[in-house]
């Protein structure tokens, strides 16, 4: 029999506040454990939460951008659970009446099926602590406690690894773009479970789920799905059950392993938080966020397209990355030349980045530099291969072109009296391959720019070079 699986994920999204979600301690990664810490964020006896406003702000945002309907009345609740990381005994949360639902986002995959993927529900939560376990010793830091969140939960609309992993990559650009959050996998700030059954294909009706937690990775959603998709199907094939549990991934072997039965909404006793207000938005106030909304992923992809003569593939790495984006969009304001931009900008300043392992937003040769030194090799001042010479002294100076250029002599020549004389020496010293260049023998134009080059160390103009050779030839 033929299986196919149903996906639907939950992802947390850390809004990028400068403080917590309900008081004034700012939120920052890799603080000294336990400083950013307050009464409310503690949970201590009679202190009270006050809703940050910006955060607010952000997640009707996000919701705007996810095409979410935004409610203007929402109500939080307490969640209750025991845990050490959450010192209240329970998380604020949104339950039955979230701050937005009804959305959907359209991904593409690699064969360039498009696919909408509906969204249910997002509503804002804090984020709790963290747990640090070292040996035989665990350690609790609230830093965390108290950290703003979004939860996006989507409808089980996705049916392969691919779908899921897609989805997820194109949240998070869209999160990038609106603002809302960096969404920084490996600070934590985009953290994703991932629910998943599989049925007979062709029916429609729900298998019994089982529940991934805290998969930190986009690879490592598509390796877990993969695991535990096989893993479901193996045991209905066999004649046994899928139990309702969570369960969770070991990047290591590949697999997943239980960790507890599943709860229910009902374990959590939700009710509406008594120290909290109902949260009452203006409709004015909405219409104004959506009215200064960012331009979107999909938006940029367009307009690129529109109007740079780029391809789709140097297009989706700019959208993608969205440094990478932005990088090129200020050098090509400096420097009109958007294709050789792209080609310097993607096949050679980044990797000799990613060799030194430097991101583009701490570039030591930045945009206004980049658009010099393709100035340079446009006009003529130098040639291609000193230009990558070139930049390679830029990543390790932080010098522009024009600096390198002038300090190493590297000035391209361009002279025709000059050249004449050295390509009238080069043709005198290969009789033999000059007979045969001009009995029709056309590769050997390649020989001899390759000798003048060399001859003037790579300084001389090669498309003035190619066409003084093939004159000096011909008489």
């Amino acid at each position: 029999m033929e299986y196919e699986a149903v996906i639907g994920l939950e992802i947390h999204v850390q809004m990028d506040t400068k403080t917590k979600m309900f008081c004034s301690c700012p939120v920052e990664f890799g603080a000294e454990p336990n400083t950013n810490t307050c009464p409310v964020c503690l949970g201590l006896p009679g202190a009270l939460p006050v809703i940050n406003r910006k955060a607010v702000e952000y997640a009707v945002r996000a919701a705007l951008a996810l095409n979410c309907k935004v409610h203007l009345e929402s109500v939080f609740a307490r969640k209750n659970y025991f845990y050490p990381d959450l010192p209240k005994g329970y998380q604020i949360s949104q339950y039955e009446k979230p701050i937005a639902t009804d959305g959907w986002l359209e991904i593409e995959l690699s064969d360039g099926t498009k696919k909408k993927v509906r969204i249910r529900r997002l509503h804002i939560e804090e984020d709790a602590g963290k747990n640090i376990h070292e040996g035989d010793k665990s350690f609790v830091d609230l830093n965390r406690a108290g950290t703003p969140l979004m939860e996006i939960v989507t409808e089980p609309d996705m049916h392969t690894p691919e779908e899921a992993r897609v989805f997820l990559e194109t949240l998070r650009n869209v999160m990038r773009y609106t603002g809302v959050s960096k969404a920084d996998m490996e600070k934590g700030q985009l953290r994703c479970d991932i629910n998943v059954s599989v049925r007979p294909k062709g029916s429609d009706r729900l298998g019994t789920r089982t529940e991934i937690k805290n998969v930190n990775s986009f690879r490592f959603v598509q390796k877990a799905l993969e695991y535990e998709i096989d893993r479901q199907i193996k045991v209905i094939s066999e004649g046994g059950q899928v139990v309702q549990e969570t369960r969770t991934f070991d990047p290591t072997t590949g697999k997943t392993y239980t960790m507890r039965t599943k709860e229910e909404a009902e374990d959590y006793r939700y009710f509406p938080d008594p120290d909290l207000l109902p949260l009452v938005l203006e409709k004015e106030w909405v219409e104004e966020i959506k009215k200064n909304m960012p331009e979107l992923p999909h938006q940029r992809l367009e307009r690129l397209l529109r109007d740079y003569p780029i391809g789709k593939y140097e297009a989706g790495i700019f959208v993608n990355h969205k440094e990478i984006g932005d990088f090129f969009e200020e050098a090509v304001k400096v420097y009109n030349e958007p294709k050789m931009i792209a080609n310097w900008l993607l096949n050679d300043l980044l990797g000799l980045l990613n060799e030194k392992q430097i991101p583009i937003e701490e570039s030591p040769v930045p945009p206004k530099a980049l658009a010099g030194l393709v100035k340079l090799i446009k006009e003529g001042t130098i040639s291609t291969k000193i230009g990558k010479e070139v930049l390679k002294e830029m990543v390790e100076t932080g010098k522009d072109a024009e600096t390198v250029v002038e300090e190493k002599g590297l000035k391209q020549i361009s002279d025709e009296d000059q050249l004449r004389k050295i390509v009238e020496e080069i043709l005198a010293q290969f009789p033999k391959e000059l007979e045969r260049f001009k009995n029709g023998e056309e590769k050997l134009i390649g020989f001899f720019v390759g000798q003048v080059m060399r001859a003037t160390k790579g300084k001389a103009n090669p498309k003035l070079v190619n066409k003084i050779i093939r004159e000096v030839a011909s008489k």
